[in-house]
């Protein structure tokens, strides 16, 4: 199977390249051009299947540690400490340290978090 490329201009100065390609290449394919990517001075933004831009944790909050990741996404999903901590199986005084920084997540703890919450749990180490 060949590779099919189209280039779709529009309106705002922009240019879309719609790519087909075997999907046995795609990986490959995807990683050359992100790789080329930064070389012409462009910065690659992921979007999700609503069309929206995805943010890493790093990005918004570029001094944020694994405590303040924890006291987010426990306001995000509207929990106190005490919730949070049933559904973790841990005491309430564990998720106060470890969002206040006192106690370090562990790798265990991160992962439970991870899968409790349906998250990336690398965030939290």
């Amino acid at each position: 199977m060949n590779a099919e490329l189209r280039l779709l201009q529009s309106e705002e100065g922009r240019t879309e390249i719609c790519l087909s390609i075997p999907s046995a290449k795609s990986r490959a394919i995807v990683d050359a051009i992100r790789g080329m990517l930064p070389l012409a001075g462009l910065k690659v933004r992921r979007i999700n299947e609503e069309g929206d831009e995805v943010f890493s944790a790093k990005e918004v909050f570029p001094d944020g540690s694994p405590a303040m990741l924890l006291r987010g996404l426990r306001g995000k999903e509207g929990l106190t400490q005490a919730e949070m901590a049933a559904r973790l199986g841990v005491s309430q005084n564990m998720v106060s340290d470890m969002e206040n920084g006192r106690r370090p997540i562990s790798l265990k703890m991160a992962k439970r978090i991870g899968e409790e919450f349906k998250t990336p749990y690398k965030g939290f180490l």
